[in-house]
C-alpha cells in the first residue's frame, strides 16, 4: 500500500470520526476568550491579551503543515492580511506542531501573520475545540505522519477548524467551529464581522 493510499484511508476515518465529536463545550460569542501566553515558529513569547491592547484579535486553529486544507486555509488568510490590519485586527494561528514544523509552515505558506505552538492541545482543549483520535485512527496517523515527532508528544488529540473574533476586551464576537475537517471559515464572513465591531 502507497503513502497515498494509507494518507486518503486516514483522511476517510478522521472525517467518520470527527462527525462523533462533541463541540457542544466550545466556547461561543458572548464568552470571554482564555488568555495564554505561547512560543511563535522563532521561539518568542506571544500574549493573547497583550495583543488585544493594540485592537482585535483573530485566532484560528489548525491541524498541521501535514494538512492540505489547513494550508489552503492559511493561504486565504494570508491573503486577507492587509484586510485584517486595516481594520486593526492581529492575526494569529495555533498548531500543535513543535516550532520547527510550524516555522516551515510559515515559510511554505509565505505567512506573515504569528503562527504558535499550542503544545499538547493545552489552549484548544481550554476553548473546547480539541478531538481524541480513535485507536485505530490515531495508529494510522502515527504510522504515516509520525504525529508524535511532529507534536512532541504521544497524545492523539487534535484540534478541530475553529476561528474567532476577539474584541479589545477580550469578548468573543464570532466563532467558526466545525467538526468536519474539511470544512474551513471564510476569510471574508470574518472581515465582514470584523466590520461591525470596529
Amino acid at each position: 500500500m502507497n503513502v497515498k493510499k494509507i494518507f486518503l484511508g486516514i483522511l476517510f476515518l478522521v472525517s467518520v470520526s470527527l462527525y462523533s465529536q462533541d463541540i457542544s463545550k466550545a466556547l461561543k460569542v458572548g464568552d470571554k476568550a482564555i488568555d495564554f501566553t505561547l512560543k511563535n515558529a522563532k521561539g518568542e513569547e506571544v500574549t493573547l491579551y497583550s495583543l488585544l491592547e493594540k485592537g482585535n484579535v483573530v485566532i484560528t486553529w489548525y491541524r498541521g503543515g501535514w494538512c492540505p486544507y489547513c494550508n489552503v486555509a492559511l493561504s486565504q488568510l494570508q491573503e486577507k492580511l492587509p484586510e485584517f490590519k486595516s481594520l486593526n485586527t492581529s492575526l494569529v494561528a495555533l498548531t500543535p506542531e513543535l516550532p520547527d514544523h510550524s516555522l516551515s509552515t510559515q515559510e511554505k505558506n509565505n505567512l506573515e501573520f504569528e503562527v504558535l505552538t499550542d503544545i499538547n492541545n493545552q489552549i484548544a482543549r481550554k476553548y473546547g475545540v480539541v478531538f481524541k483520535l480513535d485507536d485505530t485512527t490515531a495508529k494510522r496517523y502515527e504510522q504515516a505522519l509520525q504525529l508524535s515527532s511532529r507534536n512532541g508528544t504521544n497524545s492523539s488529540e487534535l484540534p478541530v477548524p475553529a476561528t474567532y473574533i476577539i474584541d479589545k476586551k477580550g469578548n468573543i464576537r464570532y466563532a467558526f467551529v466545525n467538526p468536519d475537517y474539511k470544512v474551513r471559515v471564510n476569510p471574508e464572513e470574518v472581515i465582514e464581522e470584523l466590520k461591525k465591531i470596529r
